[in-house]
């Protein structure tokens, strides 16, 4: 049974009760970041119950040492840790000595979370009867700034309801933080200067090993019934924290609002010697706007975002909150403003995985950021990976590959292999592709091909150089071959001639080689220069197309498809739904060697391959393969229903389609796979956009011309989104009524819509 406790709300996720049960969940649920650093929903003040404090900053990491039984040469060396940040939001508050803490309230009453995510912020109310029989109204409202990225802001509100009584009010810094997953049980964090000036304090740390250097800081305003007051608080510091203490004696009906502004400062964008100076200056600029202000520039930031990435749905409540929740988090994760930076599986939501960079970024990611913001967005991202070239090819070399060979990592921070688990690390070698299919997905998009001379090309190089040594020539076979792999399906380990990563390869081959030749017509500068650095020979290329033209890629005779890899029909080939459901997720009820053994797909395999190269494959064949391989696919991966959710709408099987799409959008919300407390699944929300756009939508570039094929669930009245192509925006509505598109700007644009051109005018609505 999922979780359904989350209130039907078209721009709001809303909690309405306390449930102690719940609170880790909703931690998750109720986040917030801003691109540059995000938080769980903690509360504020002392919380005796369980919790997962949690406090993130973009691009600040800990490589904790690999921690296994039985090391293997191959090993990365460490597993790179989101790192959980010093707490600046704590609020403690004692009244008549006694703290508040819901977790031994006598009573809780109209507890209340919302996150209104058309407006970026986080608010929490309740009434409390503490244990000394004091009943408080509390009402907190949070966010942290669009803006002032380096900024969050805080409005505490406290109600004496039935009678007078001393309140103590403590806002602190704590940097006495440690992670979750440790492995060794290590020390993060150094503290190496605690510091107050009035109602100012700046806790000074750097990371261990990374040295990462980072000023966290707090400052406070306190207000009785909307007036401020100039209470001088009583300062208390120890080795890793700092806190100021504010008393006053407040009768019955009196309202206390204390206003804390935080956040962090960080050598990555600053001088390590200015960071107090920086903070300083945020929380200058905080206290001149003040919080109502503060506030309204968030809400005018969000409603820029949703102007062009929001997608509306009229007529499914659940529908439209999954969705929006999605591009909400999405947002609040990576706003393109840093090629430094990249998208994390959990954002700032949690710790599981580690690492801030997966294969997710390409395959299901940048098509969301290509069609909502600029296409310097889209660069930015591409560029994350030519930044990490060099250590791609170290990764190789770390295995025996050479020649300039790169392996991008599974799980990376700065370029380097950070995922400890050898199996999947140097066997789920298809995230290379993902990286080549992201190149040649943005140049299909954009229209805009310089970033492939400039940088891309040399990407393209280092991984078909890689599967040109990976591959081997069968001599049972006559044919290429590829050994030792793990596809998409993690559920399958260590297997031989992987259909999806076979194709990657081959067509990576063949996709390099184009692009060269491409580059030494049309840019001949930039190809001496990449030829020079990359010391390629004529060879070599011949070599990539010999390889490529004769690939093997097993296949069934009897079934007509595809095989997953070698081996896969001597399973037991039992349906998911003649599988006990007791026994599901499996992921949870069996054995890692039950699973290995079965025929069960976690995610997408011989489908992704599908999904990224549609074109090369009839619907008759999609059909066949959908109809083979979607009845053993569990969908324990986040990433998986988004992909089936397209095909199916593809195959024009709306209904499977939808009820692909609730499970992709309400993931989270509903806590599909008990794991929510964890943190968010961040970049499988991609795939809940592309779910709507490419399925619903279907939309598609094709022969360079931007395409659709609109069809709408029956749940729906209808749907609209915008698409930024090539610097026009699309808005495409699709009712029971029809389709109609308009397009902004100055210059007409034709698309096709059910293999149809159709030209729009600007200022105009065309009807399809």
């Amino acid at each position: 049974m999922n979780q359904e406790y989350i209130t039907a709300h078209p721009w709001s996720i809303i909690e309405e009760g306390f449930n102690k049960e719940l609170v880790q969940s909703s931690e998750s649920l109720f986040s917030l970041g801003n691109g540059a650093m995000g938080q769980r929903a903690n509360f504020e003040e002392q919380y005796s119950g369980e919790t997962f404090q949690g406090s993130y900053i973009a691009g600040v990491y800990y490589p904790d040492k690999t921690r296994v039984g039985w090391w293997k040469n191959g090993y990365p060396e460490y597993f790179a840790k989101v790192l959980n940040a010093p707490n600046w939001i704590g609020i403690d508050i004692p009244l008549n000595g006694q703290p508040l803490n819901l977790a031994d309230c006598k009573k809780v009453a109209h507890f209340l979370r919302e996150l209104n995510m058309k407006e970026g912020w986080y608010k929490r109310s309740f009434v409390a009867t503490m244990p000394n029989d004091l009943e408080i109204a509390v009402e907190v409202v949070r966010f942290l700034s669009l803006d002032l990225d380096e900024l969050g802001a805080i409005q505490y509100n406290v109600q004496l309801l039935n009678a007078d009584a001393e309140v103590t009010v403590t806002p602190y810094v704590d940097g006495g933080i440690k992670n979750r997953d440790s492995n060794w049980d290590d020390k993060f964090w150094n503290i190496t200067g605690i510091d107050s000036k009035q109602n100012r304090a700046f806790v000074e740390s750097h990371t261990m090993k990374t040295q990462f250097k980072v000023c966290t800081f707090m400052g406070s305003e306190l207000y009785v019934d909307g007036i401020k007051t100039n209470e001088i608080p009583a300062v208390k510091k120890d080795e890793v924290s700092i806190s100021h203490t504010y008393k006053l004696n407040l009768q019955k009906d009196d309202t206390l609002t204390l206003i804390k502004y935080g956040g962090y400062t960080v050598d990555r964008n600053h001088p390590a010697e200015k960071l107090v100076e920086v903070a300083n200056r945020v929380l200058d600029q905080a206290s001149k706007l003040g919080f109502e202000a503060l506030l309204q520039m968030q809400k005018k930031a969000w409603a820029k975002i949703w102007e062009m990435s929001d997608i509306a749905i009229e007529g499914d409540v659940k529908a439209q909150q999954g969705i929006r929740f999605n591009i909400f988090q999405l947002n609040q994760t990576y706003l393109g403003k840093d090629s430094r930076l990249n998208i994390g599986p959990k954002g700032f939501t949690g710790e599981k995985y580690g690492g801030s960079t997966y294969w997710d970024t390409e395959a299901y990611c940048l098509p969301f950021y290509m069609a909502t913001k600029n296409q310097e967005v889209a660069w930015n991202l591409l560029e994350y990976r030519y930044n990490h070239l060099q250590k791609a090819i170290e990764n190789a070399e770390k295995l025996g590959f050479k020649n300039g060979a790169a392996l991008y990592p599974m799980v990376t921070m700065n370029g380097e292999e950070c995922h400890n688990e050898w199996e999947i690390t140097f066997e789920e070698i298809h995230r290379n592709g993902a990286i080549a299919f992201a190149i040649y997905n943005c140049h299909r998009f954009t229209g805009d091909y310089s970033y492939i001379p400039k940088m891309g090309l040399e990407v393209l190089i280092g991984i078909a150089r890689f599967w040109h040594q990976r591959v081997n020539f069968s001599e049972e076979k006559q044919q290429y071959v590829m050994l030792g792999v793990t596809g998409p399906n993690e559920y399958e380990n260590n297997v031989n001639n992987n259909w999806y990563t076979n194709y990657l390869a081959k067509w990576c081959m063949e996709y390099a080689a184009e692009q060269l030749q491409i580059v030494a017509e049309s840019y001949p500068e930039d190809y001496q220069r990449i030829i020079s650095n990359t010391k390629l020979s004529p060879t070599e290329i011949e070599d990539w197309a010999k390889m490529a033209g004769n690939m093997y890629f097993p296949f069934s005779e009897k079934h007509k498809v595809f095989l997953q890899q070698d081996g896969f029909l001597d399973k037991e080939l039992v349906r998911v739904q003649d599988l006990d459901k007791s026994q599901r997720p499996i992921n949870q009820k069996w054995s890692w060697d039950h699973i290995l053994r079965s025929p069960y797909i976690k995610q997408a395999d011989v489908l992704q391959g599908f999904y990224f190269f549609e074109d090369h494959f009839s619907q008759e064949e999609l059909e066949r393969h959908f109809d083979f391989y979607e009845p053993f696919t569990v969908h324990e991966s986040s990433l998986s229903p988004c992909v089936h959710s397209i095909q199916a709408a593809k195959l024009g099987r709306m209904e499977q389609a939808y009820t692909f799409y609730l499970r992709t959008s309400r993931l989270d919300l509903d806590d599909y796979n008990k794991e929510v407390e964890e943190g968010l699944h961040i970049t499988s929300m991609a795939g809940t956009w592309m779910s709507i756009v490419e399925g619903f939508g279907g939309m598609r570039v094709v022969d360079n011309v931007l395409s659709f094929n609109p069809q709408i669930p029956e749940q729906w009245k209808s749907y609209s989104f915008k698409i930024n192509f090539r610097n026009q925006i699309v808005t495409m509505t699709v009712s029971t009524q029809g389709t109609a598109f308009t397009v902004s700007g100055d210059d007409a644009l034709t698309i096709q819509v059910d293999g149809k051109p159709l030209k729009l005018i600007p200022g105009k609505t065309v009807r399809a």
